[in-house]
């Protein structure tokens, strides 16, 4: 298959051996890439995208976000977006890898570090409203950047403390702003739950086969995903897909048709009519929109 959307990887030229990078936005938009930002493109990494001035819009996942001063934006692997060139912004894109963060927590605060960036689980966008707070958040992203340009043995372990702390200092806005709640009764249920479905999603859409291949009852799979996201699990499942379905058409070269068959559907007439349902849209149309 021929991709549409560009796959970048992470790659630090400056530091090779470390996985955290950090980039002035005003740099990145007037930089001669070997891609276009300003199309949508996926990355396999994680970005915390900080605004300290002026005003623009991102695009993650198709939905285009709105930042100004104040502005942070989580971007997670596997995630396809796109910056549309506003001349004015200042600010940081944190961009670094899971490894970044394991090799430095121990497993089950890397894991919630990481829910940070889940979006199931919360809104990938957050304002700082308080100005003391969004002041001493720049202070640490400022200081990431001082560590990142001095490069001796004690820059990265530095680096990667600061950073944890910048990713705990979002959790508690997040929390401050109801954005995010902790719910540990059933998180790591929840979680397994959620990588079932982000790996077979297309595959099956039944609550049925997750339930059977959790060994557990369809109602305490709902009770899970009711627990967490106040949702049933038959529509996060639908969620997951179309999301899915999306990123093909935007990513390959695949004929409608042919998504479709990848996509679990025997007739493509389901397939149109599975994605209009959702989406008010038919993968024509949205394909040619994107």
């Amino acid at each position: 298959m021929k991709g549409q959307v560009t796959k970048i990887n992470f790659q630090n030229k400056v530091n090779p051996k470390s996985y955290f990078d950090i980039v002035k936005i005003e740099d990145l938009l007037t930089r001669d890439l070997d891609h276009d930002i300003g199309k949508n493109h996926l990355v396999n990494f994680y970005i915390i995208f900080f605004v300290y001035e002026g005003l623009g819009y991102h695009t993650i996942d198709f939905t285009d976000y709105k930042y100004k001063e104040g502005t942070v934006l989580l971007i997670r692997k596997d995630q396809i977006h796109k910056f549309f060139r506003s001349p004015n912004v200042k600010g940081y894109l944190l961009v670094f890898t899971e490894d970044f963060i394991i090799s430095h927590l121990n497993k089950m605060e890397a894991l919630k570090s990481m829910q940070l960036f889940n979006d199931s689980l919360s809104f990938p966008k957050i304002e700082f409203t308080n100005k003391e707070a969004f002041s001493d958040f720049t202070v640490l992203v400022k200081h990431l950047e001082q560590e990142y340009n001095v490069k001796d043995n004690f820059s990265i372990g530095i680096t990667r403390s600061v950073l944890h702390i910048v990713i705990t200092k979002l959790f508690r806005i997040k929390a401050q702003t109801n954005r995010f709640t902790e719910r540990k009764k059933y998180m790591t249920q929840f979680l397994e739950f959620q990588k079932l479905v982000e790996e077979k999603c297309l595959q099956s859409k039944k609550v049925q086969f997750y339930a059977q291949e959790m060994g557990m009852s369809t109602k305490t799979i709902n009770n899970i995903v009711k627990s967490v996201v106040n949702d049933t699990a038959k529509a996060y499942i639908d969620e997951r897909a179309i999301m899915q379905i999306k990123r093909l058409l935007i990513s390959t070269d695949l004929s409608i048709k042919e998504i479709a068959f990848s996509s679990g559907f025997s007739d493509p007439t389901n397939f149109y009519k599975y994605f209009k349902k959702f989406t008010a849209s038919s993968p024509e149309v949205f394909r040619t929109a994107h």
